[in-house]
């Protein structure tokens, strides 16, 4: 027994002794990690900037983690918009950077418009004199609306585009929703209003169609006008082939004789080309540079003058982080705390302006407010203007309509002034399926008014009070629009009504003051603070990696026991949207103003 002991205590020993000195190691793995990703990296001549569009591209892109170097993950998966444009910026400054290599994929933007500026850097990058050669196996459209810029694009032997079209079919879950017991109880204004469509109808409303047939033809539209002029051919064409035949089926030789691709080759003959465009032997390597280390590469602009801060405002408006949890995560605006960093800003008395980077299909009213307001202290100081990115609608145009000047991509998608409420009714599920029954005491007649929507009771009462609340909120809506835009509020409401438009047709009716970039943005701002020597500096900073491992706020649950799980079972992936729908219930957040459509492009 005593050998036991002495044998279970080495044993005990040995292992904390291996993991102290395995986490020695991994500090000192981490720090020389951490050291590496912030050195600046050193370009060399006749190098070449190497954008893989395989991934998403999105507003922005939190920073990555020290082991992404190591896992070969650096580019990508997530890429953000903002450190795409800066690093081809860079390119196309520096003089040992001779072009850029763009290797086709299959890449989702989060919007026409985060496409569509993608494709203006690097037009601008062109312009400059450089070159731009472009090969992929495939092509998706969106990609190919983006490599159309270049000076050359090439296609795999086997390969393909698909070319086809903007639109999709959207999913109605009313049938569902009968079959299962559960009703939608809504109240909204505004006709164009069709968030609440999905849950309510078994198919599109003419006034949805209508908005969505409008701006859809005007981005296809304005794709193929970019598209045919990088590629030498007419718009027409372009669009009859997209009529005429499933672009995705072709045979690779029909894209050459449309002109869509200059060449059908391997990678070895664009690996010779590109050799051959930087005078290199068929022996010598190529210098490439990633996004990743584009990044760490040390930009020729100062920060000299003063400074105009750029605020970025991405993904749905939320009351708290918690709700963003539950809805599936991703970034978003929380409203108290994006409203906290502005009133900062406001105070800053070295930032001379601010530009509001605006990319969100909007959320809670409540948040969007509170943002709002903060805007407004800020505008009372100092020049506010707003950079609208790929969506700027709903909520997103509320915390957009009190700057000073409202700047839109020609593809942003802008508008939806309309807010609706949106309950679920699960008596049908809960008590005829499921057989449970609730029951209690009250004080007041409205003492439980929530519940007892949720279970179908006192529902045309208390639906005809929501009703009034959501109809004197739309009127707040056309309020606040009037104030920030200078129109009366009789004006709004005939270019509201929930309407979603694209900034070409927004401008005519006063929702946007200019067509142009973040840049242009800029430059307004610098204009209004009456200053000549500027830098800008982003807002918020990005997350650390290290968020990663800090404990988020708890989600909280809203059903316990043997009825939880049955719900679940029952109601599979619609278990969670139906939750959050109830916690927003349970928080006061049944009031949105958001937009229904899915704006994501392949």
């Amino acid at each position: 027994m005593k050998q036991f002991f002495k044998m279970t205590l080495a044993t005990v020993c040995g292992i904390a002794i291996f993991l102290l000195i395995a986490g020695f190691f991994l500090v000192i793995s981490l720090a020389g990690m951490l050291a590496s990703d912030s050195a600046p990296t050193k370009v060399k001549e006749n190098s070449v900037f190497v954008i893989k569009l395989n991934g998403s591209v999105s507003e922005r892109a939190e920073s990555g983690t020290p082991f992404d170097a190591v896992l070969g993950m650096n580019d990508m998966s997530a890429m953000g918009l903002d450190d795409l444009i800066a690093s081809i910026r860079k390119a196309k400054d520096n003089d040992d950077i001779k072009g850029i290599y763009l290797e086709g994929g299959v890449t989702e933007f989060d919007a026409p418009a985060t496409a569509q500026q993608l494709r203006d850097a690097l037009k601008d990058f062109k312009e400059s004199g450089k070159w731009i050669v472009a090969y992929a196996d495939q092509y998706l459209q969106a990609n190919y609306y983006v490599v159309s810029v270049a000076d050359k694009v090439y296609l795999n032997d086997n390969g393909m585009i698909d070319l086809r079209g903007l639109g999709g079919k959207g999913e109605y879950y009313k049938g569902l929703y009968d079959k299962i017991g559960v009703k939608y109880l809504v109240a909204k204004v505004g006709k164009y209003k069709s968030y609440v469509e999905s849950n309510t109808l078994t198919g599109m409303s003419d006034y949805d169609r209508e908005q969505r047939t409008v701006y859809l033809n005007g981005i296809w539209n304005y794709w193929l006008k970019e598209m045919a002029e990088g590629r030498g051919v007419k718009a027409e064409d372009l669009n009859q082939m997209a009529n005429d035949s499933i672009m995705a089926f072709a045979n690779p030789q029909y894209y050459v004789k449309a002109k869509l691709v200059d060449k059908v080759i391997f990678p070895d003959e664009v690996k010779a080309e590109i050799k051959g465009r930087l005078s290199l032997d068929k022996d010598d390597e190529i210098p490439q540079l990633t996004l990743s280390d584009m990044l760490n590469v040390k930009s020729n602009k100062k920060n000299d003058g003063d400074k105009i801060a750029v605020y970025y405002a991405y993904g749905s408006i939320v009351d708290s982080e918690a709700q963003n949890l539950l809805s599936g995560g991703g970034h978003c605006i929380v409203g108290k705390t994006t409203a906290e960093d502005l009133r900062k800003l406001a105070d800053d008395d070295d930032v001379k302006a601010v530009v509001f980077r605006v990319n969100s299909g909007g959320g809670s009213a409540n948040a969007s407010e509170q943002i709002r307001h903060a805007l407004k202290l800020i505008k009372e100081k100092k020049p506010l203007v707003v950079s609208m990115g790929g969506v700027a609608a709903s909520g997103g145009y509320w915390i957009s309509s009190p700057a000073n000047c409202i700047f839109a991509e020609p593809t942003t998608i802008t508008g939806s002034i309309g807010i609706f409420g949106l309950i679920p009714n699960f008596s049908g599920l809960v008590q005829d399926k499921l057989g449970v029954t609730f029951d209690g005491v009250t004080t007041n007649k409205f003492s439980d008014y929530e519940t007892d929507l949720v279970l179908g009771k006192n529902t045309d009462e208390a639906m005809k009070y929501m009703q009034t609340y959501v109809d004197r909120g739309y009127q707040s809506f056309l309020d606040i629009v009037s104030e920030g835009r200078g129109l009366k509020p009789a004006q709004v409401d005939s270019i509201g009504q929930g309407r979603v438009w694209l900034a070409t047709d927004a401008i005519n009716i006063k929702l946007v003051d200019k067509l142009g970039s973040l840049d242009d943005a800029v430059k307004k701002a610098a204009e209004l603070a009456k200053i000549d020597d500027y830098y800008t500096s982003a807002y918020p900073g990005k997350g650390s990696w290290l968020d990663t491992f800090m404990p988020k706020e708890d989600k909280g649950t809203y059903l316990d026991g043997k009825l939880q799980a049955e719900f679940k079972a029952l109601l599979g992936d619609l278990y969670q949207p139906l939750m959050e729908i109830r916690q927003s219930i349970q928080n006061g957040n049944t009031i949105q103003a958001r937009l229904q459509d899915d704006t994501r492009v392949k």
